[in-house]
């Protein structure tokens, strides 16, 4: 608009912020640093940083003319890159950010070839733009990204929905970044768990099948490389978690017992393929789940629920500063059959347990209040945020202290999958990032002659 401008940012998001006005075709946008963390500075010390930093920065951000903006040359989709060996290759990758410290498997032409034939989208075809880098996802940059991590040519189909979820708005891609460092996980489901040699029984979530494990990299490389999130810049992890391997359900024990699919509670029929990610903060092993009924077998999985969600109970009822967090809230309950089995021969469905764990894995209401009050410099009052139209009504059934009140906001919020080793009573529970990362699926579109191309694919 030719105003001056200073943008206030904290130091520890100078970095990010630079990079995202980059992406946002502003790299000379001027900023102003807040030194240290706002959130624990008292009123005195905060005062100080404004008047000895932020004041001056903002003034000169104000009264300086911004440096011009530098046409950057970028390769073009089909350009060569690099050319030596296989170690060169690397190190280039390496120095220029495009790989994380792994060996990637150097993305020739004809390996890229390779990716496109199990797809008839047009190469150049763009799914949508990724932030904060606003690059487009297209059908070539998969290809390209699935090599280098390591996929198989007849992985593509799910390398595409992949990306779709992540060009999804819903999703919010643009988290990806947060400081908590959560991480994607995806749940496969359909008959190509089989047809692409997906482990779904012991050792699931452990990286040593090529499908599950190179398919998880490739969710990490894309996003560093196509949205643009890399550490020190963009990704601002505290701690961060290294890429999670593809959870595949286990359906024919779910045939076996009667249950639904993960997907087919996400809006989708029996035997589609399916591909859903949600970004989770953490989770935990539910160990030696014991017991021959689902009444000895529930109170144990809803109990390691809540013992695993904290402050993630902001995506359950939002705070006032917030209210967009409200109702993002799903859990992740991964089951091993042997525990699936125990529940279902006492008559229950997958929504059943839902229901369950809807009315009892409950906490008292001054523990969830304790809870956000932890993450807001105000002392939170659920039955205020009920008022205010923030949290659903069920959250202030009375004025109570100690009334049990959900960590969900309704029995459909919380995600079953069966998987994992057979001939073990163990459970695990993921926490959800809420909007940073929203549950979202999306059909495998598979090629019209996908099985000739999987015979083709097998003989190789």
């Amino acid at each position: 608009m030719g105003l001056p401008s200073a943008s206030l940012v904290t130091e520890g998001f100078i970095a990010q912020g630079q990079m995202t006005a980059e992406g946002s075709g502003m790299p000379n946008l001027p900023l102003a640093a807040i030194s240290g963390h706002t959130d624990i500075y008292n009123d005195e010390e905060f005062q100080n940083v404004i008047e000895t930093v932020t004041l001056d920065e903002t003034i000169k951000a104000l009264t300086t003319q911004p440096e011009d903006i530098k046409p950057v040359h970028e390769p073009g989709p089909r350009d060569i890159v690099s050319k030596g060996t296989f170690e060169e290759v690397n190190q280039y990758f390496y120095e220029n950010k495009w790989q994380e410290g792994i060996p990637i498997v150097p993305p020739t032409m004809e390996k890229v070839e390779k990716f496109l034939k199990f797809t008839t989208r047009a190469a150049d075809e763009v799914l949508g733009e990724l932030l904060p880098d606003r690059r487009e996802a297209t059908i070539w940059n998969i290809a390209v990204n699935g090599v280098m991590a390591g996929c198989r040519p007849e992985y593509m189909p799910v390398l595409i929905a992949i990306a779709e979820v992540l060009a999804d708005p819903r999703y919010g891609v643009e988290h990806s970044s947060n400081t908590p460092g959560a991480e994607e996980l995806i749940t496969i489901n359909g008959p190509i768990i089989k047809e692409l040699e997906f482990n779904y029984t012991q050792g699931a979530l452990r990286v040593g099948f090529q499908a599950n494990t190179s398919i998880g990299r490739f969710v990490r490389l894309y996003l560093r490389n196509v949205a643009g999130f890399l550490p020190h810049e963009t990704d601002k992890g505290t701690f961060g978690n290294t890429w999670r391997v593809v959870l595949a359900e286990n359906e024919d024990f779910l045939a076996s017992i009667g249950w639904k699919p993960t997907s087919f509670y996400q809006g989708f029929k029996e035997g589609d393929n399916v591909v859903t990610i949600a970004r989770y903060t953490s989770g935990g092993v539910l160990v030696s789940v014991f017991g021959d009924t689902a009444d000895k077998v529930l109170p144990c999985l809803g109990d390691g629920l809540v013992r695993h969600i904290g402050w993630e109970l902001i995506f359950t009822t939002g705070l006032p500063a917030n209210p967009g967090f409200a109702r993002t809230q799903r859990p992740h309950l991964i089951l091993s059959p042997c525990i699936a089995e125990v529940i279902a021969k006492s008559g229950y469905s997958k929504k059943d347990v839902q229901r369950y764990l809807y009315e009892n894995a409950r906490i008292p209401a001054w523990r969830f209040e304790e809870l956000l009050s932890w993450m807001s410099p105000e002392k939170i009052d659920l039955c205020q945020l009920v008022d205010a139209g923030i949290a659903p009504k069920q959250f202030c059934e009375s004025n109570d202290p100690s009334r049990m009140v959900p960590i969900v906001c309704s029995s459909d919020d919380f995600l079953i999958t069966v998987s994992g080793d057979p001939l073990r009573n163990n459970a695990y529970a993921f926490t959800s990032n809420g909007i940073f990362g929203y549950t979202t699926s999306k059909k495998i579109e598979l090629p019209p002659n996908w099985k000739e191309l999987l015979r083709e694919a097998r003989v190789r």
